[in-house]
């Protein structure tokens, strides 16, 4: 596990979020205290539906796709919060926007690495759907076929994706190698600053759950503390405390997969497997039927979850993207930039 050494610095560089309401700083209007607190409500709330009844569901493709789900609906929020703010051009010191870039360049290949991991679990379904086929005919030729087709799938689920190797470094950037440029002390500031502190947190958290997953490894899953004046803050440590000591639990069992629809597949594997690789007794076909029916279904249900997810990580890829380009065209236009997020720009992508 990845312990920090020092306090965790703010995703984006605006500043510490929890100076904010400092008697010391601008105060904050009833309509900016109004606005910050729609938006941290609505954030707590999305943290508080997150966090799974059933320990079981953790490691889950499903609870994975309301994951990334919810962090592209905070995501959303920050714009229109942006807008309602209503904030004035400002000019933008060039370090400042650099580490707007080197932030969404990681975001960017963290979600490439996580698509690669997708779309290499889905292409096992190739193997099952053949095994499945071959066990369509009884016969003693098709079903060795069939027993090299699933151990085929074994291995390829069993493989290491190079592309998630550099997810935790990338992470540990995010969250402990960020240069903070001095901005501009403003009260539209400080909301925007606190706002984006909930935007960093769910996106660190999300990710590293991801990377965690995918590369089957612990170490790829990091621990926030955020400080208790934040409302949020129990919502959060809720959540963190039930996903990451679930998964760490579910890593010390050691089992050959930790996500829950491919492990329902081994277990259908495993059980149809031994009646196949020797030849079906008359007296076992009922049995046969039975587990081939349910190899079939979990398979199916493991392909259709994996497409939805692949969906959901692309429209998060789509959301950075879309800011990013939106950063760079106000750089062409002007020296100055109002603002870097305007409107839900992900349909803004040029496919």
């Amino acid at each position: 596990m990845s312990q920090p050494q020092e306090p965790h610095r703010p995703f984006f560089p605006f500043g510490n979020p929890f100076r904010m309401l400092s008697p010391k700083g601008s105060q904050l209007s009833p309509r900016l205290l109004s606005l910050l607190n729609t938006f941290e409500e609505a954030f707590a709330a999305r943290l508080q539906k997150l966090n799974p009844k059933d320990k079981d569901d953790v490691l889950s493709l499903t609870w994975m796709k309301l994951a990334m789900e919810s962090l592209c609906e905070t995501h959303t929020a920050i714009k229109t919060l942006i807008t309602e703010l209503e904030l004035p051009v400002t000019e933008w010191d060039a370090k400042w926007i650099d580490v707007y870039l080197d932030i969404t360049v990681k975001l960017l290949d963290i979600c490439i690495a996580f698509s690669s991991e997708i779309s290499r679990l889905s292409q096992g379904h190739l193997f099952l759907q053949c095994a499945l086929h071959k066990l369509e005919c009884n016969t003693s030729e098709k079903l060795m076929r069939a027993c090299s087709s699933l151990d085929s799938w074994r291995q390829h689920i069993g493989s290491k994706n190079p592309r998630l190797g550099n997810c935790k470094s990338i992470l540990e950037s995010l969250v402990d190698s960020l240069t903070l440029p001095k901005v501009k002390n403003s009260a539209k500031g400080k909301v925007l600053m606190r706002a984006m502190y909930g935007v960093k947190v769910q996106t660190v958290f999300v990710c590293s759950v991801f990377a965690s997953a995918f590369s089957v490894d612990s170490e790829n899953l990091l621990d926030l503390d955020v400080p208790n004046t934040i409302s949020w803050a129990q919502a959060y440590s809720d959540l963190q405390t039930t996903v990451n000591g679930e998964i760490r639990d579910v890593f010390s069992r050691g089992k050959f997969t930790f996500l829950k629809e491919l492990d329902e597949v081994d277990a259908a594997v495993n059980k149809l497997y031994p009646m196949i690789q020797d030849g079906m007794r008359p007296t076992e076909m009922e049995a046969f039927r039975s587990s081939f029916s349910d190899l079939g279904g979990r398979a199916e249900k493991l392909s259709q979850v994996l497409d939805v997810l692949a969906k959901e990580v692309d429209g998060f890829f789509k959301i950075v993207l879309s800011g990013r380009d939106a950063l760079l065209r106000n750089l062409r236009v002007s020296d100055t930039v109002a603002d870097p997020f305007p409107g839900n720009s992900g349909e803004q992508v040029r496919g």
